[in-house]
């Protein structure tokens, strides 16, 4: 009535409201209720651009995405009179006086509107009362990701929107343009995956509570990059294994060169592994990663074992040598021995004096002719009377070097073996 009007211009205590606001109407309904609030539900429908993604995190199982998230409905409590039939754009300041649906992204731990130089909302209203309401915003969600083939591996993705109060009886959210409604920016790329595709689907959400939801879901395939990984681990295992192989062709009384380079192989192979599991998440399950360098690991451990063998055996050979000659009824001291083990050699002065001389390594190339000449003519008696295993440990403890030549050969075939079937299983 004219009364009321007269008493509204006279309290000072209200706010006049814009012309928008008076075009608009929006003094003269509630919105804090939904539109069409006890009938259908209202129809609202999503169309999503991906800017970039900025970041996949598998220590923490999360993406970081940037997008414009866009809502499609209809409130006829907003339509209005236009000679033009021209729609009205607002920024973010209208958005709290009226309704807009209140979409959220299900498992996100982090999101945020961006605010630079003002709040990055558009809300545009037509005419017949269909509003457009869209939103630059950056969110990090979680993603459930399987880490059994790392690096190997393909990663699928979700982002999932859905509203927060309105459940299916209220609010019906779907994609605007159906599988059209999910576009990207031509130009995304990541530092370790390439995008296979980028997909939209829709489903059902059920709360025991609160009844039935509709949840949107943009989902998108990552394929690791493989050629770090290769740099960084495969590439350096595979090298300190064929490093611990050059130990087969060093001369096995060479004990300080044999055990050096084992050591420092089993020591940088170590390094590898630790540095792999440091930027990995701790999972309670094995990785493929972790089955090629374990692996690798154990064939470095083993060039290592092989030595062992290889310097017993050489230990052996040397005592029953001497045993032969009558040197060896205690008549040298323990200090002989542990120099013989390192070097083949005998250092202690009181030995070179009262027993025969052992040869020098001078002499080494000659004792060993005429020892293999003394076998030669041994073996045919020698194999009437052992039986194979007999023969096979006695060609063992007088030739123990053929170990190193057996290793030169098994050690290579196996690990190209292994590798043949490690690519072919996880490429």
């Amino acid at each position: 009535s004219k009364r009321e009007i007269k008493m509204r211009k006279l309290d000072s205590t209200k706010v006049r409201p814009l012309k928008s606001e008076q075009l608009l109407h929006i003094e003269d309904h509630d919105f804090a209720l939904r539109p069409g609030f006890g009938g259908s539900p209202i129809p609202v429908g999503i169309d999503v651009q991906v800017e970039s993604i900025d970041s996949i995190s598998e220590v923490d199982m999360d993406f970081t995405m940037t997008l414009y998230l866009r809502h499609y409905w209809k409130d006829e409590r907003l339509s209005f009179r236009s000679n033009k039939n021209k729609s009205m754009t607002f920024d973010g300041r209208l958005i709290k006086k009226i309704w807009v649906p209140d979409v959220f992204f299900v498992h996100s731990k982090r999101s945020f509107i961006h605010d630079t130089t003002v709040e990055n909302i558009m809300l545009r209203v037509y005419p017949d009362g269909n509003v457009l309401f869209s939103l630059r915003i950056t969110v990090s969600a979680m993603c459930f990701m399987d880490f059994s083939r790392f690096p190997l591996d393909t990663q699928n993705c979700s982002l999932e929107l859905e509203s927060y109060a309105y459940n299916e009886d209220d609010l019906m959210l779907y994609w605007k343009h159906g599988n059209k409604s999910l576009s990207t920016d031509e130009h995304i790329s990541l530092s370790q995956f390439f995008i296979e595709e980028f997909s939209a689907s829709s489903g059902l959400a059920f709360y025991s509570s609160t009844g039935w939801y509709n949840r949107l879901f943009i989902n998108f395939a990552l394929r690791r990059h493989i050629f770090f990984f290769v740099l960084q681990s495969y590439f350096p295992a595979m090298l300190m294994v064929m490093l611990s192989w050059v130990s087969f062709w060093i001369d096995r009384r060479a004990v300080p060169a044999r055990v050096s380079l084992g050591i420092t192989t089993v020591l940088t192979m170590s390094t590898i592994m630790t540095g792999v599991s440091a930027s990995m998440p701790q999972v309670s399950y094995i990785k493929a990663v972790d089955v090629y360098l374990w692996i690798s690991f154990l064939f470095v451990f083993l060039s290592v074992i092989e030595y062992a063998a290889v310097n017993y055996l050489t230990t052996i050979e040397e005592r029953k040598q001497l045993k032969k000659r009558g040197k060896a009824s205690g008549m040298y001291s323990m200090d002989a021995v542990q120099a013989m083990a390192f070097d083949g050699c005998f250092h202690d002065t009181d030995v070179d004096m009262d027993l025969t001389p052992f040869p020098d390594p001078c002499e080494e190339n000659e004792t060993r002719a005429s020892q293999t000449n003394i076998s030669n003519a041994d073996t045919p008696r020698l194999k009437r009377k052992r039986s194979l295993k007999g023969n096979v440990g006695r060609i063992i403890l007088q030739n123990n070097h053929v170990i190193d030549t057996y290793s030169r050969i098994i050690f290579p075939s196996v690990y190209i073996v292994f590798n043949f079937f490690y690519w072919g299983l996880y490429i």
